[in-house]
């Protein structure tokens, strides 16, 4: 039954994400308040992308908890896959920002404040993985990486709310999809609807990746074990002398 419902779950995916592109091309009004109307639209492809980024982070960080518990390297990987997936969907925040900060406000990067801790955040996503490829041993890895993930969530509303928030000295508005007198109906319609359908990309992404780890972690395994036999033979042969 569920591998039936899994094509259906794929087409209706497909079929989100293209009503959402054709909403926000086709159906959405030109926002007359922007430089260049038209591309104002990309604001609706901007914000889902750094939400599901944030959500990509706490489920890296609920997993990097959970090896911390258990110890299973399983959780390790689920962690480093969401990890990895946020910083996909950050960087898709960064261009997406940047093709509208260069028609709005007249260069692809003013160093804005939000501008500044997006920086920030790809930073931290980086240095995740460049410290994970410092460690050879699996299960040391993964606790490192753990512990640092713990700081790199805890990083996130800071960076991502709190600061850019705290100044009024930003080309960001406020408010625009928390108020009433933010963004259009319309828009916010389409808005969350690409939230949804990106939300369900990740989840798709992130099944997809973790059994591909998986199966690497099982290998990896089998690979030691026979390692650690073939290291042993020799001995054995000698001690039978």
């Amino acid at each position: 039954m569920t591998e039936n419902l899994q094509p259906i779950g794929k087409i209706g995916l497909l079929l989100l994400l293209c009503a959402t592109t054709a909403g926000g091309f086709l159906w959405l009004p030109a926002a007359a308040q922007f430089a260049n109307p038209t591309l104002a639209r990309i604001v609706v492809f901007h914000v889902p992308c750094a939400i599901v980024a944030d959500v990509a982070s706490v489920v890296a960080g609920w997993y990097a908890i959970a090896y911390l518990r258990r110890r299973d390297l399983n959780d390790d990987v689920r962690a480093s896959v969401s990890f990895g997936l946020a910083l996909l969907f950050c960087l898709l925040t960064t261009v997406t920002g940047a093709i509208f900060a260069r028609v709005q406000w007249g260069a692809y990067w003013n160093w804005d404040p939000r501008e500044k801790t997006i920086f920030m955040m790809l930073l931290v996503y980086m240095a995740y993985f460049a410290l994970r490829a410092a460690f050879s041993d699996p299960r040391k890895r993964a606790s490192v990486s753990a512990a640092y993930a713990l700081f790199g969530v805890a990083a996130v509303p800071f960076l991502t709310y709190i600061l850019p928030n705290s100044t009024d000295m930003t080309l960001h508005p406020k408010g625009v999809i928390t108020t009433s007198g933010g963004l259009d109906f319309p828009y916010k319609l389409t808005l969350w609807a690409g939230v949804l359908g990106l939300s369900l990309v990740y989840l798709w992404a992130f099944r997809l990746h973790v059994a591909a780890g998986q199966i690497g972690l099982r290998l990896d395994r089998r690979a030691r074990r026979s390692h650690g036999r073939a290291a042993m033979a020799p001995a054995v042969v000698e001690a039978r002398r």
